[in-house]
């Protein structure tokens, strides 16, 4: 690698991180969830399945930058499907949808990373509430601000014994579904 090459390698390195400052910067305003979807994918004795919901809502609270935003999202519980309706009701039965209609996260505040493109990569800190049970989260995703807009996803993964959910065996423990889940978040706020 010659000096030439190094130099613009350092500069753009430079640049990047100057315009994920620069957009974490930025002032977000208050905006209601205009669409979101959430989703988990989950295993069992019978095959890999996905659980899916757009029955989705939330507030982003207005900040001077991205870093202090905080805001809401929920879902009704009784709103996700499988495309199964025996698993669907078993998992109602596990969630107790009747005793506890609602999964929330509560946005504390984000940390943001580098950007790509028109993106950056953010550390949401927050609380979810799943099943009556309230735990702490970083998770890490993406943001997109647009005029307008503010596009946020996320992937993690999830121990649903974390938040009291039992009921994963049936059948005297011949099919079972794996307490471990990959949760997937897509919302918009704004129009």
């Amino acid at each position: 690698m010659n000096v030439l090459t190094a130099r613009r390698g350092i500069t753009l390195a430079c640049l990047a991180v100057a315009m994920a400052r620069g957009a974490a910067a930025q002032a977000i305003p208050a905006e209601p969830l205009s669409k979101g979807t959430l989703a988990f994918d989950g295993s069992a004795t019978l095959g890999a399945f996905t659980g899916t919901t757009t029955t989705v809502k939330g507030q982003l609270l207005g900040a001077a930058t991205i870093l202090a935003v905080s805001g809401w999202v929920e879902a009704p519980t009784h709103s996700l499907v499988t495309g199964n309706g025996k698993r669907d009701r078993d998992m109602y039965q596990s969630l107790e949808v009747e005793k506890f209609p609602t999964m929330r996260f509560d946005l504390v505040r984000v940390d943001a990373g580098g950007s790509q493109g028109d993106s950056i990569a953010v550390t949401l800190h927050g609380r979810f509430t799943i099943h009556g049970a309230s735990r702490e989260a970083a998770v890490a995703g993406w943001v997109w601000l647009r005029p307008g807009t503010i596009r946020v996803r996320a992937v993690w993964p999830m121990d649903v014994r974390d938040y009291g959910i039992g009921g994963l065996t049936k059948m005297l423990g011949i099919l079972r579904m794996d307490p471990k889940i990959v949760v997937r978040i897509d919302v918009t706020f704004g129009s």
